[in-house]
């Protein structure tokens, strides 16, 4: 029996190890693959066509992370750029004379309107250069066509399918399910706005929340009107026609109403590509992707030592370090501090793209932001979501600079307590004894409700550091106490409407804010560079092996309905005080 053990462990242990080593090969051999792609310079030849596919959602920011870009299921790396790289793709092409034309890819866009917005508009620049742009597409949703209205071509297949049917906002409220398993949110906010509670406790929508969601949409939905109809050369009351009456319901319809220019097989697309890059007939047209064509030397990078630095803040607002989808308050804290304390750079644009978080973590950063701004300009680009903890963050700054379809303001806080009693008590059989000296050293326990008492603490907790939030967006934006809680009380705001009551300085995207923290630091020359410096790649594949791949096959598995597994996730760990939107503004 002893030597039946001995070889069953020995067994064990061999297998264990067998699949520890293949992990780090596979780490080694996407770690090299990832390494060898983005040194690898790329030359394009002559009469080449810009390949952009936004089909997938856009990060920020290109990721190091092999993870981000390895598919599992058929084993291969798919270079994913974010807007960064993307914009900086367009520049780069504008000025390239070896590149004609842009090829749009369309299809359906998981990206929110401000991201696109940025995209849509490096395109309008790139057309000042003569060069065309052409899109096709099979299926093609209102956010890609959003981006192919400024094309000077837009082709669908003849069997294809183009969706203009309006916005709308969906937001799920979770009281009964919460009553189902036993648990009780002790929700105590401040902001009559702050629907970031709302969900957990209501089964519907509140006038106020409805009021909100209505405007900032609206906004949203007002400003692609006006962009379409200016692009296509309609009016706006022709635009909503076409959506309101669902004139578009067969891909005939789209190319007699104007909103397409025809109907085309992709051969025949590129025929006409073909063409106009002037190749010979016989030939075919070259085209570069986005992924290989940012590793094409781009010779209009300034080399000067003065330096602007853009630190990336998005993703949930957390203490600590953060990762990839997280602000981590220490993170984002030392790179606005190397900015600071390291003269070569004269200025710091803070790109931010979050929904907020933690109370906490969100005033570390904001002390970091207002020492810098001390020392040197500082600029805020706002991406899709600049909201509460985000919006905070931004406040100091000297200017802020947003999209007209950027979702900011929810200027307001709220204290999450999750009461597990009945779940515990009646659905599990646990029953929980405590011994404590103290009264209140069981305060937040999950298996007790609050009392009165204890609700006035924390109710106090949460009115404090609402005024702080208020006196510092007041101290921030030179504006009054009052007049800033009578816009705050946690409403949200599109960026057009935040503008007009004093919250946004300027509409636009990362390049004008740059451009206005150049002005202010007095540069004609200058170079950009992006903070905080990424991880490691091994790093990032050990650390972030299990998760990556759990996340990639519950999107696999659940779809669109990822979305809303990822909210409840979410949910579930927000506890203490928030400053956040509680749920994820996802426009159809």
């Amino acid at each position: 029996m002893k030597q039946f053990f001995k070889f069953m462990f020995a067994s064990m242990l061999g297998f264990m190890l067998f699949f520890f080593l293949l992990f780090l090969l596979l780490a080694g051999i996407v770690g090299g693959i990832v390494a060898s792609t983005d040194s690898k310079l790329v030359d394009v030849k002559e009469h080449t066509i810009l390949t952009i596919n936004l089909n997938y959602p856009i990060p920020e920011r290109t990721s190091n992370n092999p993870f981000e870009q390895f598919d599992f299921l058929n084993f291969e790396l798919k270079k994913f750029l974010g807007l960064n790289d993307i914009i900086s793709n367009i520049q780069k092409a504008k000025n390239d004379s070896k590149i004609d034309g842009i090829y749009l890819e369309l299809g359906i866009c998981p990206n929110d309107y401000a991201t696109l917005e940025e995209i849509r508009n490096e395109l309008i620049e790139f057309k000042k250069s003569k060069k065309f742009v052409v899109a096709f597409g099979e299926l093609v949703d209102e956010h890609s066509y959003y981006v192919a209205s400024v094309s000077d071509k837009i082709y669908i297949h003849p069997s294809g399918q183009l969706v203009m049917n309006g916005m709308s906002s969906q937001v799920l409220y979770l009281k009964n399910m919460f009553e189902k398993i036993g648990v009780k949110p002790e929700l105590i906010r401040h902001g009559k706005f702050k629907a970031a509670g709302e969900t957990l406790i209501s089964e519907r929508m509140s006038d106020e929340n409805r009021a909100q969601i209505q405007s900032y949409v609206g906004s949203i939905f007002n400003t692609f009107i006006e962009n379409v109809a200016s692009s296509r050369k309609k009016t706006k009351e022709e635009i909503w026609a076409i959506i309101n009456e669902l004139q578009i319901q067969h891909p005939e319809d789209a190319e007699t109403l104007g909103i397409i220019d025809g109907l085309k097989y992709y051969d025949e697309v590129e025929s006409e590509l073909t063409k106009q890059t002037s190749r010979v007939e016989n030939d075919k047209a070259l085209f570069v992707s986005m992924g290989k064509y940012k590793n094409v030397q781009d010779k209009n990078i300034s080399t000067s030592d003065n330096k602007i630095a853009i630190i990336y803040c998005t993703g949930e607002i957390v203490s600590g370090k953060g990762d990839e989808k997280t602000m981590g308050s220490e993170t984002i804290a030392e790179a606005i501090k190397k900015a600071r304390t390291d003269n070569s750079y004269k200025a710091i644009v803070l790109r931010i793209n979050s929904p907020g978080g933690s109370a906490m973590a969100s005033d570390v950063i904001w002390r970091e932001v207002s020492l810098a701004k001390k020392a040197k300009p500082v600029v805020v680009s706002m991406g899709g979501v600049a909201a509460s903890g985000g919006y905070y963050i931004a406040c100091p700054a000297d200017a802020i600079v947003a999209e007209a379809n950027t979702i900011t303001g929810s200027i307001g806080v709220f204290g999450l307590i999750l009461n597990a009693k009945e779940l515990l008590n009646q659905k599990l059989g646990i029953n929980v004894e405590t011994v404590k000296f103290g009264q209140f050293s069981d305060l937040g326990f999950p298996d007790k409700e609050l009392t009165e008492t204890e609700r006035s603490i924390i109710q106090k907790g949460v009115d404090r550091i609402y005024n702080d939030f208020v006196s510092k967006v007041a101290d921030g934006r030179k504006l009054s106490k009052e007049f800033v809680d009578s816009i705050a009380q946690g409403r949200v705001w599109a960026a057009t409407d935040a503008k007009k009551i004093g919250l946004v300085d300027e509409i636009g995207g990362l390049n004008k804010a740059v451009a206005i923290a150049a002005e202010k630091a007095k540069l004609k020359d200058y170079r950009k560079v992006n903070l905080p410096d990424e991880e490691d790649v091994i790093e990032n594949l050990i650390g972030g092996f299990d998760e990556n791949i759990t996340t990639y096959f519950a999107k696999k598995q659940l779809g669109e309905q990822y979305q809303y597994y990822d909210q409840i996730k979410k949910l579930l760990k927000y506890e203490g005080m928030l400053m956040r939107m509680n749920f994820d503004v996802k426009i159809d």
